[in-house]
């Protein structure tokens, strides 16, 4: 058992000693963690205070791997006490599959939180396999690649009146698809017009957002439309548009429990190049599919998820749900839906963020995950 391992099983144990051992073995562990900047505290007197955890992980596409998480939160206004807090946070993996690479998420809130800039990022390295367009091609035999691509989507809003933002963005992805054993007739022949895709778009979205903490939610909702515009003329190889919803219900039971409730969908149109086509299955929604498995023009998906705090920083989750994907809305009906359940582990490293472990399962397919903050 690597060290990450021993960790885990000592943060378990600590929730079911004996109040004696386990004040003992919190201490200890809080000790070490404290070394790593987890100590489950915010001082903002050191900018951004910043977390490093590493965790292994396991999924369909990527494999046993390593993964690390450095994560901070600060305020633009160190004396600001009323805005949520700020956070950033860079995961870096490495896999048993050959694949690397390193993903931002950053949620900054100014002031009052009139103004909003969320970024998104990636660049990775990824061994991985293509099925296809549709839900019959993913029952069929895939072709393996080397998926090399950096991905990066930053969105600026500005707060209209209470919990509505309006927000404007850019959406930019480049892929070089290095395809093993590439002959005529195969998958990419049949479903790629280019194996080395670049899309640059730009982006309009209008958000409705009451929740309390947004990596870690209570209570509250968000609803969330997006449209993105893809053409030569913003540096797209091809015309497409790309909608995507989002609606989210968080109920509080108590203090320590919250059921919280997902509804997703993302609808595409014109020229989609195949590395933007919609996805069923990730490590937000869908949890357990091969990503880029299921891909078409629309997928929806729908989840619930039961969220619990136990003792000192522990926390479980239980989530089931369903997805679905189609050539166009009226198709999304026409093949069998795509389940998903799972159970994931919760520890808390800062005030409303957790890092956390999650299996999920799918048709014929698992996979454990090991990321920053909730998984919507």
């Amino acid at each position: 058992m690597n060290r990450w391992g021993v960790v885990l099983a000592g943060l378990v144990s600590a929730g079911i000693a004996t109040p004696a051992v386990a004040e003992i073995s919190q201490q200890s562990i809080d000790d070490f963690l404290g070394k790593l900047g987890a100590d489950n505290q915010y001082d903002p007197s050191k900018g951004i205070d910043w977390s490093v955890l590493p965790g292994p992980f396991y999924t369909p596409e990527l494999k046993l791997g390593l993964g690390t998480a450095v994560a901070g939160i600060y305020r633009v206004d160190p004396n600001d006490k009323t805005t949520q807090n700020s956070s950033i946070s860079f995961t870096g993996f490495v896999s048993t599959s050959g694949a690397l690479g390193v993903g931002l998420h950053n949620y900054t809130f100014f002031s009052d939180d009139r103004w909003r800039l969320f970024i998104d990022g990636a660049v990775a390295k990824v061994p991985t396999e293509f099925w296809g367009v549709g839900y019959d091609a993913a029952q069929g035999d895939s072709q393996k690649y080397n998926d090399n691509s950096v991905q990066v989507h930053p969105q600026l809003m500005r707060q209209i009146v209470n919990n509505l933002y309006l927000g404007v963005g850019w959406d930019f992805s480049a892929m070089n698809a290095n395809i093993k054993n590439s002959k005529p007739g195969d998958k990419f022949s049949q479903y790629a017009h280019t194996t080395n895709p670049l899309s640059s778009g730009a982006t309009v979205s209008l958000n409705y957002d009451s929740r309390d903490v947004i990596t870690q939610p209570h209570h509250g909702q968000y609803i969330s439309v997006e449209y993105s515009y893809f053409d030569p003329s913003l540096g797209s190889d091809t015309h497409f548009t790309a909608t995507k919803m989002q609606y989210n219900y968080y109920l509080p039971l108590d203090d320590k429990r919250v059921v919280a409730f997902d509804l997703w969908g993302r609808f595409t149109h014109g020229d989609v190049p195949w590395d933007r086509l919609s996805e069923a299955g990730d490590d937000n929604r869908l949890r357990g599919y091969y990503q880029g498995r299921y891909r078409d023009n629309d997928v929806v998906s729908g989840q619930v998820e039961y969220r619990e705090k136990l003792t000192w920083r522990h926390g479980y989750v239980l989530w089931a749900g369903v997805g679905a994907l189609g050539s166009s809305p009226s198709n999304l009906g026409d093949n069998p839906l795509l389940p998903t359940v799972g159970v994931g582990y919760r520890f808390e490293v800062k005030p409303d963020m957790n890092i956390r472990l999650d299996l999920g399962f799918g048709r014929d397919s698992a996979g454990f995950y090991f990321q920053v903050a909730e998984a919507y």
